[in-house]
């Protein structure tokens, strides 16, 4: 065939290109994080075994786990600072393995020190430069306000307390604009207001859009900011999913007296009720929209029940952690 009679290239205007790029535009953007089949071993050792995660943009998900789980190994594989035997990782929609997937990161090292001769500006100053970003001076003196340095940024980081380390290693993951954060333990040396700061920190990142995988220890802090939870035990996945399908369902207790065949009838209509004394415990439904509680206090009263108490019930995270290892421990025995 000639070139005369091959057919029309299309154009921008051509209708089936205009689908084309319309489809491509409504498919869902990339996770900021993904890997799958994560393995590393150090000689005879196996740290990390077949682990697979993925946190979308804007999302706070936590790693939880025992010491020597693996959770910093495989922050580090996520990262390209240890390169792994095997599995896929990709970062803001590229290769783990390209440079460039990095630049959107800021990382927050469990163990890290900076030159003590710097001054808290200038570290952060000589960050902005190695990434290569372009913050001006008064965005980057707002990161370390952001983490309560903003008093010391003239001062030498060699005489900064461990919290105050701390701090300013938070600034330092936050200062060149990150699409994804990475606090490795960021709350390790911190007192309670200081870990309330971080709290509040990763919430603000989480109104943003920017995503944040969070390892700590403290499950408390997992439990108040994460949208989801990775439960890692000997460098492998023992759970994951978010805090309501971890926990499982939500209760409520009673405290009654005087509560009569009627009443009984009504607590047995709400859920699952289990009885100890004076008190009842009742199962809510997944479908609960927050009007079940109050109704059924009000039912209560109208029917002639005295209600002294009423307290929310749910097994904590720490609870639930506990129990995942344990059965862990248990199916390798």
């Amino acid at each position: 065939m000639s070139t005369a009679d091959a057919p029309p290239l299309a154009g921008p205007g051509d209708p089936a290109v205009r689908a084309a790029a319309q489809l491509v535009r409504d498919l869902p953007p990339s996770p900021a994080l993904w890997c799958d089949g994560l393995r590393k071993r150090y000689g005879r050792r196996t740290a990390v075994d077949g682990v697979s995660l993925s946190v979308g943009r804007g999302e706070v998900v936590g790693l939880l786990g025992p010491n020597g789980a693996g959770k910093t190994t495989v922050i580090k594989m996520l990262l390209g600072l240890v390169r792994p035997d095997c599995g896929e990782v990709m970062v803001l929609g590229r290769p783990g393995s390209d440079p460039a997937a990095r630049a959107g990161v800021g990382y927050l090292p469990e163990l890290f020190r900076y030159q003590p001769w710097l001054t808290a500006a200038e570290v952060l100053g000589l960050h902005v430069r190695l990434a290569g970003a372009d913050i001006p001076r008064d965005e980057q003196h707002g990161c370390l306000e952001l983490v309560g340095l903003a008093a010391r940024a003239d001062d030498r980081v060699g005489g900064f307390s461990k919290g105050m380390q701390q701090r300013l290693g938070l600034a330092v993951a936050l200062v060149a604009r990150p699409e994804l954060v990475v606090l490795d333990e960021p709350t390790s040396a911190l007192d309670p207001l200081g870990r309330a700061d971080v709290r509040d920190v990763v919430l603000s990142l989480r109104g943003r859009g920017v995503a944040v995988l969070l390892n700590s220890h403290l499950i408390g802090e997992v439990e108040r900011v994460c949208d989801r939870v990775v439960v890692l035990d000997r460098g492998r996945v023992a759970a994951s999913g978010t805090l309501a399908e971890l926990l499982g369902r939500r209760e409520v207790r009673l405290h009654l007296t005087a509560l009569g065949a009627d009443g009984q009838a009504r607590l047995a209509a709400a859920g699952p009720v289990e009885r100890e004394g004076e008190w009842f415990t009742v199962g809510l439904s997944a479908e609960d929209d927050g009007t079940t509680v109050p109704d059924l206090v009000r039912d209560l009263v109208a029917l002639g029940a005295r209600v002294h108490a009423v307290e929310p019930a749910r097994i904590s995270l720490e609870e639930r952690l506990l129990g995942i290892l344990r059965a862990g421990a248990g199916d390798r025995s």
